[in-house]
């Protein structure tokens, strides 16, 4: 039997099979943000809707057994078939609503990197699980190296590829007119990240993905974290702090030679804990990730 907060993370990334995993009780939660934007929660990460006249924009899909309440849900706020999807990174729970959405009309939208792994199976080391590649339908069509514009439904949405944080195919999506920003995983705002380190993540892009945010937002912009509540930008600039405080302590004992087992108990998290240490990613379990990005 797996620890229950590794089971959780399984299904949180897509790695338990769909077969095991129950979405009957599922309810998909719409949050409004204005007129035209809107957080959906359900099972897996954070979606957002940008509805208009030009069509459905979704910002990742959830997983393919979801697709119908989504769409219900969509079509309750006022808006149609999606016509374009954009994903945040490839992970499972981000994607695994692309065939359901492509086969219906849906343009796959993503960095060239989410392509590359979509497309070929991946093994993720941190929990010794091979994810096998995702059928045709579900890979991105359009993809880009660095940024992209989108304009659509009265906005000018920025597509910034930020490097080497949470996977190497990271994504923000950043809405001008509304001055709303969707960090994806890059962002965990109630828990310590995931950093998927065999997909190309580093907690120093983490960080700088961070930065990059806080160079974009100011105090009115509505953050749409990968996972957790709406948020903001001195809630952000806290979740910086944390990931480069606990950065700065983890190099400092390894160049004093300390093992994985002694950086656990010194406690370098001890003050964090309270505030992200009680979701499903536990400080143990942090400090294991991190010694293993940053020991290479």
């Amino acid at each position: 039997m797996k620890p229950p907060y590794l089971f959780s993370l399984f299904v949180l990334l897509g790695l338990v099979p769909l077969t095991a995993q129950d979405f009957s009780t599922t309810v998909i939660i719409p949050e409004r943000i204005n007129d035209r934007l809107y957080k959906l929660e359900g099972a897996g990460g954070n979606i957002g809707v940008l509805l208009g006249e030009d069509g459905v924009l979704l910002i990742d899909t959830q997983y393919g057994p979801l697709g119908d309440k989504i769409k219900t849900v969509i079509q309750e706020l006022g808006g149609d078939q999606p016509q374009y999807v954009v994903n945040t990174h490839w992970h499972g729970d981000h994607t695994g609503g692309n065939e359901y959405f492509n086969t219906a009309g849906a343009l796959l939208i993503a960095h060239e990197n989410v392509y590359l792994r979509k497309r070929t199976d991946q093994l993720m080391r941190a929990f010794g699980r091979s994810v096998p590649a995702a059928p045709r339908a579900a890979w991105p069509e359009l993809t880009f190296s660095e940024n992209m514009n989108l304009h659509l439904n009265g906005e000018d949405i920025l597509l910034l590829h930020v490097h080497d944080a949470h996977t190497d195919g990271d994504v923000h999506v950043y809405f001008t007119q509304s001055n709303v920003l969707h960090m994806g995983d890059t962002y965990f705002q109630a828990t310590f990240p995931f950093i998927d380190i065999s997909s190309g993540g580093t907690l120093d892009g983490m960080i700088e993905s961070a930065n990059q945010a806080l160079f974009l937002v100011d105090d009115e912009t509505v953050i749409i974290p990968g996972h957790g509540a709406l948020s903001n930008r001195s809630e952000l600039i806290d979740y910086r702090d944390m990931l480069q405080t606990i950065s700065t302590r983890v190099k400092q004992s390894l160049a004093a030679g300390l093992s994985l087992e002694e950086l656990k108990a010194a406690k370098l998290t001890a003050e964090f804990e309270e505030r992200w240490g009680q979701g499903w990613m536990k400080a143990d379990r942090f400090i294991e990730i991190v010694h293993g990005d940053l020991s290479r």
